[in-house]
């Protein structure tokens, strides 16, 4: 009797946050999950995690140390992870880091340092796997950008210029691949606790290494994974994943100047 071959994602920000809870879902929904982050430690021990329970195999977790900030070449870390997986269904984006500072007490290093993580690595490995997907006429992109990809708020101009390119770009890819069976879905999370804030990037480019309180109190990142998977499998073209806070997309829509005065008097952190 023939079995079919389990289908494959890849993801990035494996190690951690909403990227680690993906992974878990994936994996339990009997893929074979491409795990990717920067330390190959804590990717082992992610997959170590995911598979105490029983329910999946070792042998379909593929460990893969990839660092967004080193992006000028990707083709040879994508060339291995096909040659050992054969075919890949969905790159799920979920690496990134944040930042928390004034404008202008930003150093422009910060910013460049947060635009070469958040987009321009997230940029080089979708090309660098986009003719993979061609090739096979079919394939999903998922990118996890946030509500800061579609308005901005204080102390996050660095973050939400790298977020709102990665809307540009992917908006336009989407109408670039829409007849070869490609999709794209944007997610963007609203408050989701996970160690963002903490891990966040202040002017100086030092952690700021304290909890914002709303991401404290937000979503579970096994919350966020599993509204993302269903969205995935509907394919959604934008998937918003949040509690009250993800009204403001629908602000910035028909009432921006609202939402712009919403911003301007809240207690950002």
């Amino acid at each position: 009797m023939q079995t079919s071959t389990p289908k494959a994602i890849w993801i990035t920000g494996a190690s951690s946050g909403i990227g680690r809870a993906c992974a878990e879902v994936y994996a339990n929904k009997g893929y074979r999950v491409v795990l990717s982050s920067r330390q190959k430690e804590t990717l082992e021990k992610a997959a170590e995690e995911i598979c105490s329970s029983g329910k999946v195999n070792k042998e379909n977790l593929i460990i893969k140390p990839l660092d967004l900030a080193e992006n000028s070449n990707y083709n040879p870390v994508v060339s291995e992870v096909l040659n050992e997986i054969g075919s890949l269904d969905i790159m799920l984006h979920a690496g990134g880091i944040s930042q928390r500072s004034l404008a202008i007490d930003t150093s422009v290093d910060v910013d460049r340092r947060v635009m070469e993580i958040d987009y321009f690595g997230t940029i080089a490995l979708t090309k660098a796997l986009l003719p993979h997907f061609i090739d096979k006429k079919s394939g999903h992109f998922v990118v996890i950008t946030s509500l800061m990809g579609v308005f901005s708020s204080p102390l996050r101009s660095g973050y939400c210029g790298a977020k709102h390119a990665l809307h540009g770009f992917f908006e336009a890819l989407r109408a670039e691949v829409y007849d070869q069976n490609i999709n794209i879905s944007m997610v963007l999370p609203g408050f989701i606790a996970t160690d963002i804030s903490l891990n966040a990037v202040v002017g100086d480019g030092s952690k700021q290494g304290t909890m914002d309180a709303k991401t404290e109190a937000g979503l579970t990142p096994m919350q966020c994974a599993v509204k993302l998977a269903k969205g995935v499998d509907r394919k959604k073209a934008e998937i918003l994943i949040g509690r009250s806070e993800i009204l403001a997309v629908y602000l910035k829509r028909f009432f921006p100047r609202l939402l712009r005065r919403i911003i301007r008097k809240a207690a950002v952190t």
